[in-house]
């Protein structure tokens, strides 16, 4: 199998001092995603959308539907609507 980065890390090979600079990090990064994504829900509805349309349709080609779903000149008309519909649902 390809190396694709995802072996499994190396705790012990770091500093305490490391250790804990890299956990504030990963917290840090945490909540910056968090506020970066409550900040713009139209990603959720991106992804949500796209997933959902992978299981209904089952594509065999997952790039090339992958390539004409995000390539959807409406797409964007698409997404506004549903988040506006998901924030008046909200209310």
């Amino acid at each position: 199998m390809a190396d694709r980065g995802l072996e499994k890390a190396d705790i012990g090979a770091l500093s305490p001092e490391q250790k804990e600079k890299f956990r504030q990090f990963k917290i840090k990064t945490k909540i910056a995603n968090e506020m970066y994504l409550r900040a713009h829900p139209e990603v959720e509805m991106l992804l949500s959308d796209f997933l959902r349309d992978v299981f209904v349709k089952r594509p065999t080609d997952i790039r090339e539907f992958a390539a004409g779903h995000f390539s959807d000149p409406d797409l964007p008309r698409k997404i506004q609507q549903k988040v506006e519909e998901k924030a008046s649902a909200n209310i």
